[in-house]
């Protein structure tokens, strides 16, 4: 299978052949369409390369304003008339994240059936590292963003152990790092996840009408995980994602896919100095089914105008609706994975 590490490797030997101008290699892949690790010589650009029918229109006008990558599409010489979308990093230090990411989307192509649905997953896949690189490099994840992420690997963790899902199938039902409306999105079900401090362990802040809207779904459900955040007492974000890759090492794959969520969720390696102090101990846990009684508000319930409202909800005042987590895996076991 072909992984990050082999892509590199091949971005180094196509940068040592000193040749002129873009050069491609062949990629293997199941996918309906070529694809190709490029490189291009005085820049020194890597990057990948997707040679689809003419007759298919792509648009990358919206993918001009990057820091770090070119987005750009040109005749296919060697196949002609085929057309040529290629995606070019600039940037030497991102090279082993760029990699994570190409090797995922290869992936992700290789489930679709036919060009056109392919071409369509790697669009929608530049729209979602569109925020990941219009903002140039990043200084690492904010407090809160690591809280949240440790909340929603606690989850994961939890999801995975259970055995309800493969491993790929539960880290696609985890869309929280594609920043999708709620962290959690299975079949007809989904889960919001909230990391709450010790100083305000109850009360939890609500993003928008539809957060905890069940309209659309057969189940949904709160997960409320309360944490002391200290120094050097309890288990750090890192130790966390290290756990996880652990779990996810034999499964290839599966690891590809977390590695390359963890990227789009903010989390880079060469970030962990960053991380490695702030722990997390686990004060409470707890897990709510959402009904048409809980405490929160619905879009059907605004009036005209009223949109986009953050809440806060406290939910020690909602004990009636809390399930005990086999209640809540068997649930959604019975329900499956889109």
């Amino acid at each position: 299978m072909l992984n990050h590490k082999s892509i590199l490797s091949l971005w180094n030997v196509m940068a040592n052949e000193y040749a002129v101008g873009l050069v491609k290699r062949l990629l293997p892949n199941k996918s309906p369409i070529r694809v190709f690790a490029t490189y291009k010589h005085q820049e020194n650009y890597c990057g990948i390369a997707f040679s689809f029918n003419e007759k298919i229109k792509v648009s990358t006008d919206s993918f001009q304003n990057f820091k770090e990558l070119y987005v750009n599409q040109f005749l296919d010489i060697s196949n002609l008339p085929n057309k040529l979308l290629v995606i070019q990093l600039s940037s030497i230090t991102n090279r082993d994240v760029f990699a994570y990411l190409c090797d995922n989307l290869i992936e992700s192509i290789e489930e679709c059936g036919t060009e056109c649905e392919a071409i369509k997953v790697v669009v929608n896949r530049l729209e979602k590292w569109k925020i990941m690189f219009s903002k140039g490099p990043s200084d690492g994840l904010s407090i809160t963003e690591q809280q949240g992420l440790y909340g929603e690997l606690m989850y994961l963790h939890k999801l995975a152990l259970r055995g309800v899902f493969s491993y790929g199938d539960t880290l696609k039902i985890w869309v929280g790092a594609d920043k999708a409306m709620r962290d959690f999105q299975g079949n007809g079900w989904a889960v919001e996840a909230k990391t709450i401090s010790i100083n305000n362990a109850d009360q939890i802040t609500i993003n928008g009408e539809r957060q905890l809207d069940e309209t659309l779904l057969n189940k949904l459900y709160l997960y409320h995980l309360s944490v002391e955040a200290s120094r050097m007492n309890g288990q750090t974000l890192n130790e966390k994602v290290d756990e996880l890759r652990s779990l996810f090492s034999d499964d290839k794959a599966a690891l590809n896919i977390f590695n390359a969520k963890l990227i789009e969720a903010g989390y880079f390696d060469h970030h962990r100095h960053l991380y490695k102090e702030r722990c997390y101990k686990i004060r409470k846990e707890s897990i709510y089914v959402i009904d048409d009684s809980f405490p929160r508000i619905k879009e059907s319930e605004l009036r005209d105008g009223v949109s986009n409202t953050v809440y806060s909800i406290n939910v020690s005042t909602c004990a009636e609706y809390m399930v005990s987590e086999n209640t809540h895996f068997n649930s959604i076991e019975s329900r499956g994975y889109e």
